[in-house]
C-alpha cells in the first residue's frame, strides 16, 4: 500500500516515514502544502496522512482542494488542537479520521492500517481464498496448515492482490500502490516479488493462486488459469 505523508516537521516526517516503511508501506513525504496537494493529484494512494499546520498552504485547504476534485482517498489528519470545534471542522472538511499530537505511533499505524481496510470496502480482518488465509490485523499469513513468512513488502504485495480477489492487477497498478518513487520504473522488481511470492505460497505442493494474464497483469484466485504465461 503506498501512503503520502504530508508535515513540516523534518523530525516527525523522518519518524514516520520510517516507521512506515518498516511496516512494508510505500511513502511519498511532502513538507509543505503545495507540494503535497500535487503528490496527492499526481499519484494514487491508498491513505493521506495530512498535518493541518503546513507552510504555504494548510492541510485543510489541501483536503477540500482534493475532495472538490473528486479525490476520494483516505485522509487522516494529524493536529497538535484538541478542541470539539477543531475536529468538527476537519472531519467536515473531508477528512476520515483524526490524531491529535502528540501520538502513539502504534495508533497511527493502527489507524492506517484500518483505512487501508476501509479503502478496499472491507471491515473484515481475515481474507480467505481456497486455503490461503490473510490476517490483515496480525499481518500473518496460513496456507492450509503451513504458516507464511513473508516480508513486509511481501505481505503487503499479496494483501493486495488478495483484496482484489479474481481482478486482473495490472504491474503498472502494483507498482503506484506498493512501490514509492525511489523505485526504477523500468526494472523487473514487480516481476521479481511475483516470482518469489508464488515460490513462497507453493509450500506443501499447493495448487499456484497468482495467475499471469499474459500483457495485461496478474490475477490472484482459487479457480484453474487456462492459458497461462509461463510464471514470471
Amino acid at each position: 500500500m503506498r501512503i503520502l505523508v504530508v508535515e513540516d516537521s523534518p523530525r516527525l516526517q523522518r519518524t514516520l516515514g520510517a516507521a512506515l516503511r518498516k511496516s512494508g508501506y510505500a511513502v511519498d513525504l511532502a513538507g509543505d502544502g503545495e507540494e503535497g496537494q500535487w503528490l496527492a493529484e499526481s499519484h494514487e494512494y491508498d491513505v493521506i496522512i495530512l498535518d493541518i499546520m503546513l507552510p504555504k498552504r494548510d492541510g485543510l485547504a489541501v483536503l477540500g482542494e482534493l475532495r472538490a476534485k473528486g479525490k476520494t482517498t483516505h485522509v487522516l489528519l494529524l493536529t497538535a488542537r484538541d478542541t470539539v470545534a477543531d475536529r468538527v471542522k476537519g472531519l467536515r472538511a473531508g477528512a476520515d479520521d483524526y490524531l491529535v499530537k502528540p501520538f502513539d505511533l502504534e495508533e497511527l499505524l493502527a489507524r492506517v492500517q484500518a483505512l487501508c481496510r476501509r479503502a478496499y470496502g472491507s471491515k473484515q480482518a481475515i481474507i480467505s481464498i481456497s486455503d490461503l488465509e490473510v490476517d490483515t490485523l496480525g499481518r500473518r499469513v496460513r496456507r492450509g496448515r503451513y504458516p507464511m513468512d513473508l516480508t513486509a513488502r511481501e505481505y503487503l504485495l499479496l494483501e493486495y492482490l488478495a483484496r482484489r480477489r479474481g481482478q486482473v492487477v495490472a504491474r503498472a497498478e502494483i507498482e503506484e500502490h506498493i512501490y514509492d518513487g525511489q523505485v526504477d520504473p523500468m526494472s523487473n522488481v514487480v516481476d521479481s516479488a511475483i516470482c518469489n511470492l508464488r515460490k513462497k505460497l507453493a509450500v506443501g505442493g499447493e495448487a499456484p493462486l497468482i495467475h499471469t494474464r499474459r500483457g495485461l497483469g496478474y490475477v490472484l484466485d482459487d479457480t484453474a488459469a487456462p492459458a497461462e504465461a509461463p510464471a514470471s
